[in-house]
């Protein structure tokens, strides 16, 4: 057992009080490691640091900033193997994933960031004979950035990296569920040569250090991914406060299936985006919307796939799908199956646990789980249950599949299979959702705008959407 550091002005530190909390690994259900159990002391010492080093890096050539960006993507490179063991062992996810998709996206935010801010433009406006207006984009000043624990470095390096690049500084929080390769971030930053205070790395839970992050006065502007009960919380104390917020919250996504579709290409696809990372990822397809001249088809094909998929140990090169994260949600995605019985639903393949054995035997391993037969309004069709559990369900025409889609609180993604190319256009103007993918799944370009709509959050994050959000615009007019 080891235990883990916060990293305040450019040092690894033990939390104030003293106090630890347990880190478990998901696939053995075992403490392996103690994290900062972090309060509003520990916060107070990250936003002094970072307020030291603020004007030094804030009027920093960008170029420079640039390079020491590009150090921490090439040791992340350089350290890839270790950054994705921990991250498997931290999350339960299989180690191929972490390896795919967590920490290489991790060293390309980093990279992306570092060359984007070198071409970060502002506007000028020319009134011919009589003025030209200009803007210029200043850094906030200390930022908070609050990650999530489905995709660790993934998500903390999505937002620490344009908000450094842009000239902030940071005071940031990972999950206490999944900390250990922000911890390993910190070394790497240490070894980067970035100065000291311009991230902090302060560990612990959500109700005392997240909050004393949020609410804390000199923090200007807080980008935070996570629940939507927990953004509902941000924004309460964040907004009279009048703190710049970039929430990304909340997802139950629609996959919208017609019978035109490539049939192969979308039978493989939908089964990758249900139950990729056991489900724990705010984009993953959880309400499927079949063509009725497909479903039966669709039904037998989905199901015979989904039961195929391996459920094991993450570092297994045949694993499909780990374990969930912590017993809290495996709990929790237990019951909502149970609540799909309830409400009528019919469980095609899946709905319990899987009991693995030996050092596996306490891990927390749920079956992909298929669900029919239940109505709109069933919490289990509404409510975001962040497992591999998906629901199906028939559909006649255009209108009703639209409808269907649109049935939810949510909107962050959506995906339409259709080989129909004005049918593709019509119905993405029409979905409710902040990002659509035709004939894909989770295909991201850095440069685009990302983010939700209804309680899927507030604002953009990614490319220059990214970039505007860490810094505040300044017109200034001039007379000719």
């Amino acid at each position: 057992m080891f235990i883990l550091s916060n990293y305040i002005g450019g040092k690894l530190q033990p939390p104030v009080s003293g106090n630890y909390l347990d880190n478990y690994n998901p696939a053995t259900g075992k403490v392996y490691s103690k994290i900062p159990d972090s309060d509003e002391n520990d916060v107070e010492q990250a936003v002094n640091a970072a307020q030291q080093a603020f004007e030094e890096w804030s009027t920093m050539d960008p170029a420079n900033r640039s390079r020491v960006l590009y150090r921490i993507a090439h040791l992340i490179e350089e350290r890839f193997d270790a950054l994705a063991e921990a991250e498997s062992m931290d999350s339960g996810k299989p180690l191929a994933l972490a390896k795919r998709m967590d920490i290489t996206r991790a060293r390309d935010n980093f990279e992306f960031f570092a060359a984007s801010v070198l071409h970060f433009a502002s506007e000028s406006h020319h009134q011919k004979g009589k003025f030209i207006n200009y803007t210029t984009r200043n850094p906030i000043g200390v930022v908070g950035c609050i990650s999530p624990w489905n995709l660790p470095l993934y998500l903390f390096s999505w937002k620490i990296a344009p908000a450094l690049a842009a000239g902030n500084c940071v005071v940031a929080k990972p999950s206490e569920i999944t900390p250990y390769t922000a911890y390993l971030l910190s070394e790497i930053c240490i070894d980067a040569g970035l100065p000291a205070g311009v991230l902090n790395i302060v560990h612990g839970t959500g109700p005392k250090t997240g909050a004393a992050i949020v609410k804390h006065p000199k923090i200007k502007g807080v980008s935070f991914t996570g629940s939507t009960r927990a953004g509902k919380e941000i924004a309460s104390v964040a907004a009279p406060m009048f703190k710049k917020l970039s929430l990304e919250l909340g997802g139950k996504n629609p996959v919208v299936i017609f019978a035109d579709c490539d049939y192969e290409d979308m039978l493989n696809t939908t089964v990758r985006s249900s139950f990729t990372n056991q489900g724990q990822i705010c984009l993953c397809g959880s309400r499927i919307y079949i063509e009725s001249s497909l479903y039966e088809r669709f039904k037998a094909d989905f199901v015979e796939r989904a039961k195929k998929l391996v459920v094991g140990d993450p570092k297994s090169a045949e694993t499909n799908v780990g374990a969930v994260v912590s017993e809290v949600h495996y709990n929790k995605i237990l019951s909502y199956i149970d609540l799909a019985k309830e409400e009528g639903g019919i469980i095609l393949c899946g709905g319990q646990a899987v009991n693995l054995t030996g050092e596996l035997e306490s891990g927390w391993y749920i079956a992909p789980t298929v669900i029919e037969g239940l109505e709109q309004q069933c919490r289990t069709v509404k409510e975001e249950i962040f497992g591999p559990v998906v629901t199906l369900h028939p559909f006649n025409n255009e209108e009703e599949a639209v409808n269907l889609a649109n049935q939810s609180d949510y909107g962050l993604a959506a995906v339409i299979w259709t080989n129909h190319l004005t049918r593709a256009h019509r119905l993405s103007e029409k979905i409710e959702s902040g990002i659509v993918w035709v004939n894909c799944w989770l295909e991201r370009d850095l440069r685009t705008p990302f983010g939700g709509v209804k309680q899927s959050g507030v604002g953009r994050e990614g490319g220059v959407e990214a970039l505007r959000f860490f810094t505040e615009p300044k017109n200034i007019c001039i007379k000719l």
